[in-house]
């Protein structure tokens, strides 16, 4: 039976961590409460080492390019580390370009979730909920309804939010995170493009 974790729970270790909220909750639910237990639980995660250097700069890293075999399909992406010596390895190259293959696999319209645009988010919003009404779903929880589509949404069309293609099992997110403590230092995906032969043109 899972343990009731509360808010009150859920903010200590946020403030003490400087991990997100679900990621805290999950761990206090593993942990059975214990808070020193949780805080061990994310550092083996590599959630609490993430976190701490989120607030560091990265300006050096990559622009890598992925183009799929035949040439229909490419993608350009930025991810910047902090210094030049990570940049240059391997492994940060071979980790860049599993995120372009992402890209052009998953084709997502942003990065992140705070990056859609509020105007999409409230038409998305109007859709789901007509969607639900015409579903004949009650009115009281119609909101909460929406909500959880709401991340289908984000798992569809924001790069850190998707299943990662090669481990369906793991967020994009969580393959950044890992690479954080890999190389020990912050990283982060600043933008990418998706072009596909002949999108966009009028259909004749």
């Amino acid at each position: 039976m899972a343990i009731n974790v509360s808010a009150a729970q859920v903010k200590e270790l946020r403030e003490r961590t400087g991990a997100g909220m679900m990621d805290c909750k999950r761990a206090l639910v593993e942990a059975n409460g214990e808070m020193q237990q949780a805080i061990e639980l994310l550092r083996e995660w590599g959630i609490v080492k993430a976190s701490k250097k989120a607030g560091r700069q990265a300006k050096e890293g990559l622009i890598s390019a992925y183009i799929h075999p035949g040439g229909r399909l490419g993608v350009l992406i930025e991810v910047n580390c902090e210094t030049d010596f990570v940049a240059n390895t391997k492994e940060f190259q071979e980790f860049v370009k599993d995120l372009a293959m992402q890209v052009a696999a998953a084709a997502p319209q942003y990065v992140s979730r705070d990056q859609v645009p509020p105007a999409v988010l409230e038409h998305e919003r109007e859709v789901l909920m007509a969607q639900a009404r015409n579903e004949g779903r009650p009115e009281n929880v119609l909101q909460r309804i929406v909500e959880g589509r709401l991340e289908k949404f984000y798992e569809e069309n924001c790069l850190l939010d998707q299943p990662f293609v090669k481990e369906s099992d793991k967020k994009v997110r969580q393959l950044v995170q890992e690479a954080v403590s890999k190389f020990g230092e912050n990283i982060v995906v600043r933008r990418f493009a998706r072009f596909q032969l002949g999108e966009g043109e009028e259909e004749a």
